[in-house]
């Protein structure tokens, strides 16, 4: 018998992988993914799509009226508008201070509900240590409430300050706030999510996702804005960053 006749174990098929039954099981699924960050959103993405298709056609209603944000924010070789704002215990934190102790690099998220913002500052922590060893720090910033913030925090074993960003005064400045429109604000209602709890505001706005790696002379180095909040900056390309400036 050659080598092409023997009985070969059969390849599993996609109909085969595991289909979750709820967000919790897809998000699960999607976290035990090894590889690149954005292959584990991407395969929540798909998962939701099948479990939630009516709020993934409003998200993408809502990416297409905000794709031209893409540019928002501060570029790259321009300083990072100064901000104070409350950590997860109540204590006010600036970017000075911050920039004090080293490079930083700086997340914003929509909150501690959000799977793709809980994928991003998973890998996120998962670099935090090497980041640690080039002089850097991470820290994130939410519009919610330190109670939120403090449960983003143990839920996803965050070593790293969430600030609150409240009412999200700090994201308008840099230009990148935006409005969930009627549909989603809706659906969020429906399925138990109230934004206007998380934010004590009842505003209904968001960040635009975005990831800046900034220098210590105040200058982003680095940025990922993406309105596409199913989409972040790879820990790879933000250690790159950071190497360089180590060697700067």
């Amino acid at each position: 018998m050659s080598a092409d006749d023997q009985v070969k174990p059969p390849v599993a098929a996609e109909a085969d992988a595991p289909k979750p039954a709820t967000p919790a099981e897809a998000f699960a699924l999607a976290a035990a993914q090894e590889g690149p960050l954005q292959k584990r959103l991407d395969a929540y993405s798909a998962h939701s799509r099948v479990l939630r298709p009516q709020i993934n056609a409003a998200y993408d209603e809502l990416i297409a009226r905000v794709s031209g944000l893409q540019k928002a924010g501060p570029s790259a070789r321009t300083l990072l508008p100064e901000f104070q704002i409350p950590d997860q215990d109540g204590h006010l934190v600036s970017l000075e201070e911050l920039l004090s102790n080293g490079p930083l690099v700086l997340s914003l998220n929509r909150g501690h509900w959000c799977p793709w913002c809980r994928l991003e500052l998973r890998a996120l922590a998962q670099i935090h240590g090497e980041a640690r060893k080039l002089g850097a720090q991470a820290v994130s910033i939410t519009p919610e409430t330190a109670s939120y913030s403090k449960r983003l925090i143990a839920d996803n074993g965050l070593p790293f300050t969430v600030l609150t960003d409240l009412d999200l005064a700090y994201a308008l400045s840099l230009g990148l706030m935006i409005w969930v429109g009627d549909t989603i604000r809706a659906s969020y209602l429906q399925s138990g999510l109230d934004l206007a709890q998380f934010h004590r505001s009842p505003g209904w706005f968001l960040p635009i996702p975005a990831t800046f790696v900034i220098g210590t002379d105040g200058m982003v180095k680095a940025r990922f804005v993406e309105p596409d909040f199913r989409k972040r900056m790879e820990p790879q390309d933000i250690l790159c960053a950071l190497r360089k400036l180590s060697k700067s």
